[in-house]
């Protein structure tokens, strides 16, 4: 037990008093704008699905007898000592969760619990939205009563209680009362704040704006060998974050490797919209985004680029082919490589939660008194996806072990989110998530063009991640099956398997030839290599290049050194 003095205490107390007037002063009056969901749907919805369960009584009881023996079960092995095996769940990692009988039935009766409540809702019935939304309520709930989340019930933190004396739970209510007076209803990651600097050790990658307006400015990195190949690399990056997901450290960044590799790199950079971007739309991030890009970088290479793209990014390049091929310009483009990109929206899984004409209704009232869908918005959206990773496990640090996060470049990049415009947002959310017209036959149109995947005759690959969350890998599939692209399977989840340099040697990746109409026939009969995608999609880029060399591409016309101010732009 530590051995804190009396005067210890008081300093503790009255800190944490003095944070709880800050945190009543500045706490932000409850707004009166709408929401950007219906809450009386997501009411309906768990009153219907609750009906549903009523209707099938033989189902439920029968239930309820397993719980019963499953309970019986659980006693008796805990009561003749029986160990049970160690799950995979990092939440009980330590090994007290495994090795003292007390903590192990704490830990085992919550999963027993949880598992049987999830076996009871997957007996509802209800249309996509309606189940997705009451199994995220469901998630929601059992992520918040988890054991680990409460001080007297984690080891962990009654070992640090201990050690400190208790100054880590008053320490870490003052930290919950600083998040909640900041009013952005998050859980600030307590990390080293200088850990990373724009330009100096992140988005470090040496090279020049060369190209700018209201939507973006373009990036090009300057060249590391002596000769290049002929086509450059534009890359399209989604909105919601910055682009330098894709050039974090440099022993990380994947620009920073293909330049090395030999190619000539540009990168999309899109400007933090405020209010005054409100009407900017999907044509305009088509058109004076996208194809200007492209525009620019045929004009300053001389050659027809290799685009490359992720997530919403992906979607919005795969628009820009179909007006460029209903122009009459299909071939500006050399290639296109799609990364967690989904274009048949009919199965959003988690998602379908909030795809519903009431929620779309909503938020389109929502954008209107705002102007665009703020960054911090969808950071909560995302972290509540996710809630163990991004919520609760910061929940446990810094609330109840009072520790600091380690440096994490990926989780820097994740939190320096970005705006999106109220009219693309309400554009995007209701024709292509709710009404499906990418490819649902309900027709979409860009600059007065209708857009036809049809006609794109781009050589085309998909990648997709095995563990994304956002883009699920079979619905990848479905739209590279749509689009008859070239397939790749790569290791991890969403942003971190995208990040994955042949130096880490880590997640493999699965490869196969044949186009089986389903994504799991395909990965029964796939191929898995080791180590990193990237050497792979550089031998593809090379079979569909012409194998010219040359000058590496000076630049002496930048406006401004990478990574511009747009990145910076708060």
């Amino acid at each position: 037990m530590s051995d804190m003095k009396h005067k210890d205490w008081w300093a503790l107390a009255e800190a944490a008093a003095e944070a709880m007037v800050k945190a009543t002063a500045n706490a932000p009056l409850a707004r009166l704008t709408r929401q950007p969901y219906d809450p009386s749907t997501i009411a309906r919805s768990v009153a219907a699905f609750t009906g549903s369960l009523w209707s099938k009584p033989a189902e439920v009881m029968e239930l309820q007898l397993q719980a019963a023996r499953q309970w019986g079960e659980f006693w008796g092995r805990t009561f003749t000592g029986i160990e049970t095996p160690k799950p995979k769940d990092r939440r009980f990692s330590a090994e007290a969760w495994q090795d003292d009988p007390h903590y192990r039935v704490i830990r085992d009766s919550y999963l027993l619990a949880a598992e049987q409540l999830r076996a009871l809702v997957g007996k509802g019935e209800g249309d996509a939205s309606t189940r997705a939304m009451v199994y995220f309520l469901l998630d929601q709930y059992l992520n918040a009563i988890a054991p680990t989340n409460f001080p007297f019930a984690n080891p962990e933190v009654v070992d640090r209680t201990r050690e400190t004396g208790g100054a880590n739970l008053v320490h870490g209510f003052a930290h919950l009362l600083e998040d909640i007076s900041s009013g952005k209803g998050i859980v600030r990651r307590r990390t080293d704040p200088g850990a990373f600097e724009k330009g100096k050790t992140i988005a470090a990658t040496p090279g020049w704006v060369v190209y700018e307006n209201d939507l973006f400015q373009l990036i090009q990195y300057n060249p590391a060998t002596p000769t290049v190949d002929a086509e450059p690399l534009l890359y399209v990056p989604p909105l919601v974050n910055r682009y330098y997901m894709i050039d974090l450290q440099p022993r990380s960044s994947l620009v920073k490797w293909l330049v090395d590799q030999g190619r000539t790199v540009f990168v999309i950079s899109w400007v933090n919209p405020a209010e005054e971007l409100r009407d900017k739309g999907i044509d305009d991030y088509v058109l004076s985004g996208v194809v200007e890009a492209i525009d620019v970088v045929r004009e300053r290479t001389g050659a027809r680029p290799n685009l490359f793209a992720f997530c919403l990014g992906g979607t919005l390049a795969i628009i820009a082919l179909a007006w460029l091929a209903a122009k009459g310009r299909g071939a500006d483009v050399n290639s296109a490589t799609l990364i967690g990109t989904m274009i048949d929206f009919a199965d959003m899984r988690d998602w379908a939660a909030f795809v519903h004409e009431a929620h779309a209704d909503a938020l389109e009232e929502h954008l209107a008194q705002q102007g665009f869908i703020d960054s911090i918005e969808l950071q909560q959206l995302f972290s509540a996806m996710r809630a163990n990773d991004l919520i609760w496990s910061s929940v446990v640090n810094h609330y109840l072990l009072d520790r600091a996060a380690p440096p994490s470049d990926l989780l820097y990049w994740f939190e320096d989110g970005a705006r999106i415009p109220a009219a693309f947002v309400a554009s995007f959310n209701r024709a292509l998530l709710l009404e499906n017209r990418l490819v649902g036959g309900a027709g979409f149109s860009v600059g007065g063009e209708a857009i036809d995947l049809a006609r794109i005759t781009t050589p085309l690959l998909s990648i997709a991640l095995k563990d994304d969350h956002v883009s699920a890998w079979d619905a990848v599939y479905r739209g590279a099956q749509f689009l008859k692209a070239d397939f790749l399977l790569g290791g991890s989840g969403h942003n971190a398997g995208v990040i994955n340099p042949p130096s880490a040697n880590k997640h493999g990746y699965w490869i196969n030839d044949s186009h089986a109409d389903v994504a799991d026939d395909w990965f029964a009969g796939a191929q898995r290599y080791d180590g990193s995608w990237w050497p792979h999609w550089l031998e593809w880029l090379a079979r569909h290049g012409s194998d010219e060399r040359v000058a590496g591409r000076a630049i002496s016309d930048g406006i401004e050194p990478a990574p511009g101010a747009y990145v910076r732009k708060p």
